[in-house]
């Protein structure tokens, strides 16, 4: 496969997944606002999302001052932020349509009636009745594009780079949601445990769709520690770190055992990164800093991006 072939197919994927991630994020964001207002809390939902997005220092850039019309209207539509919902599928459908030939016929209808509907559907007014249905709506076109290449593409070269954009995607926006609860989300004046709290780790797991596998893995109240380790070590939670790359490694050595054997850098960092998690402990990443560990899983999920990018696509 040509390295500009697998580039494309990896950044689809990644947007793709990028899209969904910002519509999840912006949908529990809403709830935890009104959440707040009902508790007389002014709290600071809006900034966390940026934060969580990576897209504060465009915003501030941009717009100064938090609001949350600002804020929506920048993750949704504002083509300048090359990570908003609009900006992302925009991106996926010109890398799709750059490899034509190398998607099934459901991926490309999938994506490119995305695209068509996008136009109509998409609402930057905050109001409920316009905005929720609309961030729902991109969840869902995500979910069939993933489901159409999961269940048409051959297992081959160009499906291995589409699940490794998809996955290490997956991974560095469950490492943000959880490092933006843990540092921000929070008040000062709201204890650890109150109602709050309580709520906001609710949330993070809805983020997910991971309240009621957490009630199934662990049959008890709310605990962050525990919320933590579902959503970092975790392997049958699916967009766990743990689960995460473990595809990015495998899907590394499947295209490494395409291509004759050939390893670099970014294989020994995906096995490094799989086995820190595979091996961890959440009482020992407590220890030394749930917020450290996570700032380091995202720092080393972007080197890992670059290295691939070096090894297969440039």
């Amino acid at each position: 496969m040509l390295s500009r072939t697998a580039d494309c197919l990896f950044w689809l994927a990644r947007y793709v997944e990028r899209a969904e991630n910002v519509a999840r994020t912006l949908l529990v964001t809403h709830r935890m606002a009104s959440m707040a207002r009902s508790l007389g809390d002014p709290g600071n939902e809006w900034h966390s999302t940026l934060v969580a997005a990576g897209c504060e220092a465009g915003y501030t850039a941009k717009h100064g001052a938090v609001s949350q019309t600002a804020v929506i209207d920048y993750l949704v539509n504002d083509l300048d932020n090359s990570s908003s919902i609009v900006s992302c599928l925009e991106t996926a459908r010109r890398n799709a349509r750059a490899v034509r030939t190398a998607l099934t016929v459901d991926m490309w209808e999938a994506l490119n009636e995305t695209w068509l509907g996008l136009r109509e559907r998409r609402a930057p007014d905050p109001s409920p009745d316009r905005l929720v249905p609309f961030l729902e709506w991109v969840k869902q076109r995500s979910l069939l594009f993933n489901g159409a290449y999961a269940n048409t593409m051959l297992r081959n070269d160009a499906f291995y780079f589409t699940q490794l954009g998809t996955f290490l995607e997956r991974a560095d926006n469950t490492a943000r949601i959880l490092d933006v609860k843990y540092h921000v989300l929070l008040p000062r004046q709201e204890p650890v445990g109150g109602a709050l709290d309580y709520y906001h780790w609710q949330s993070i797991l809805r983020a997910v769709s991971a309240l009621r596998s957490y009630h199934w893995v662990y049959h008890e109240r709310l605990q962050p520690w525990l919320v933590a380790e579902l959503l970092i070590l975790r392997p049958e939670m699916p967009r766990s770190l743990l689960a995460c790359f473990t595809q990015v490694s495998r899907q590394l050595d499947l295209i490494a055992d395409a291509y004759g054997g050939r390893r670099g850098e970014c294989h020994r960092l995906a096995g490094a990164l799989h086995a820190r998690l595979r091996y961890g402990q959440i009482d020992t990443i407590f220890q030394t800093g749930l917020h450290e560990f996570l700032t380091e899983i995202i720092d080393q999920t972007a080197v890992l991006g670059r290295d691939i990018g070096a090894f297969y696509l440039s």
